[in-house]
């Protein structure tokens, strides 16, 4: 005798209350998983909140009655979390940049597919209302863009393509074709609001969204690359709540939203931090991996001091305070376990040790405190710029490990200069500067950098893991 029990069941799970009262706890699990991303020591806990919150929302989701195809969503579900889980645990640190522009342009990709197969699901919006044809076509065109777009940025950061800027003809003929491609798409998405039915014009969207997403990107040089992750991030959660609103589903509405907002302001915080405009980052600005040539003067005329590790230990070891300014040079060598533990020598002889942080240091927004806090860094040591700019004032030795561009003085001198008014730690008011560099290339701006010769500056040679521990070696033998 089940006494009714199986069928009342069913009725709960898939009853809409109940689906709402779930989605409701995936959001705050959302906001709260987001809230401990704001410090290292909370930000791998507020991951998994936010994981489980997904999770509960797919739950949901999976309850409405009319959801059809289940085996092959658990299969995407399943074929998904085993590709993204290795992928995630075996990626280098100095690769982070890399998956988080490919696992949104994913991202972007999906909410593409979804608008092209509600086309074609509704014959196209036929039996739909406008509202839902509107925001699938928005979703369409910024999906595409941001999954075009996080490709070529992808294949910058893993240097599958020249990470320099490239402009097809001149700036102006680049601003044309970027301008006619848009038109194509919102030209082709009015047609299809309008109530044409024709595959073609949904095909016309994707095709002239994706191709606009390649060329927005592709003239945008490295130095930027932090910037444009971070805007198509925000688009790709754009495109996602607007599929929530066409499919009515609360949960991408949210969820969208939320990285939406939070990637439109980080956007905007660096482009304030670098003093650049979004729209002069989107037009294609400096950045290029330009070799400069090797050798004992720059091209600003000075002349290079060459200097040992045994040298930076003594500066080091008599200092009262040192900063360290990491870069991208530290995330290629790994050279983050070795600084930590050369700061803890520092530390026990009674040294100041502090770290100036560039907002836009290193390949994505946050790599450099993601880097420290995996070394095991005390976070109050952590300085942003506005913070511990007046503090090289009193600095006794500025250690800069591969931050170029970030540190270059012609940001605040050289009117001429490609990052002119570009906001920089200034290392060059310390009593000494030490950089560490593999050679006298320039940096992603692809400019000289007069610090390299300025006479309060000698560069340590070599890798700097490799440096880092051979001036830990002689902070030892002190």
């Amino acid at each position: 005798m089940s006494f009714g029990l199986a069928p009342v069941t069913a009725s709960f799970l898939t009853d809409a209350d109940f689906r709402s009262i779930l989605y409701i706890i995936s959001f705050g699990l959302f906001i709260y998983g987001l809230s401990g991303l704001t410090g290292p020591k909370t930000a791998v806990r507020g991951n998994r909140i936010a994981a489980v919150g997904m999770a509960i929302a797919i739950v949901a989701t999976l309850l409405v009655p009319d959801v059809n195809n289940i085996v092959l969503i658990i299969l995407g579900v399943a074929i998904g979390t085993a590709v993204g889980v290795p992928a995630a645990r075996r990626v280098k640190m100095t690769q982070m940049p890399q998956m988080v522009a490919l696992f949104n342009g994913v991202g972007g990709g999906a909410v593409a597919l979804i608008a092209w197969v509600e086309f074609r699901d509704s014959d196209g919006f036929a039996d739909r209302p406008t509202y839902v044809a509107i925001f699938s076509v928005f979703a369409a065109i910024v999906g595409s863009v941001s999954f075009w777009g996080s490709n070529i940025a992808f294949g910058k950061l893993q240097e599958l393509i020249d990470g320099g800027s490239k402009v097809i003809g001149s700036a102006q003929i680049q601003t044309l074709i970027n301008v006619a491609l848009g038109a194509i798409a919102v030209a082709c998405g009015t047609a299809i609001v309008a109530g044409s039915h024709s595959e073609i014009l949904m095909i016309g969207v994707l095709v002239s969204a994706g191709l606009l997403g390649i060329f927005l990107v592709l003239p945008i040089g490295g130095a930027d690359m932090p910037v444009v992750i971070s805007l198509l991030n925000a688009f790709t959660g754009l495109s996602a709540a607007a599929t929530g609103v066409a499919l009515n589903n609360t949960a991408l509405i949210v969820a969208g939203m939320i990285v939406g907002a939070s990637g439109t302001l980080l956007t905007q915080q660096m482009a304030i931090a670098m003093n650049r405009s979004i729209t002069s980052v989107i037009a294609g600005g400096f950045g290029g991996t330009i070799e400069a040539a090797a050798g004992a003067t720059s091209a600003s005329g000075g002349t290079v001091r060459s200097t040992s590790a045994a040298d930076v230990a003594i500066q080091m070891a008599y200092a009262r305070l040192v900063v360290v300014v990491p870069g991208y040079g530290m995330a290629v060598s790994q050279a983050q376990h070795a600084v930590r533990e050369m700061a803890k020598l520092l530390e026990a002889k009674g040294v100041e040790v502090k770290y100036a942080i560039h907002p836009v240091a290193g390949r994505m927004p946050g790599h450099m405190n993601v880097l420290l806090a995996e070394a095991d860094v005390p976070y109050e040591q952590l300085r942003e710029m506005d913070d511990i700019n007046g503090e090289f004032g009193r600095t006794d030795v500025a250690l800069v490990i591969g931050a170029n561009d970030v540190t270059n003085p012609d940001a605040r001198n050289k009117p001429d200069s490609p990052i002119y008014g570009m906001p920089i730690l200034n290392v060059d008011e310390s009593a000494s500067v030490i950089v560490l560099k593999r050679s006298m290339s320039s940096g992603y701006a692809g400019i000289d950098n007069p610090l390299f010769v300025n006479p309060k500056t000698s560069m340590l040679f070599g890798d700097a893991k490799g440096s880092v521990a051979d001036i830990t070696e002689e902070l030892k033998a002190l």
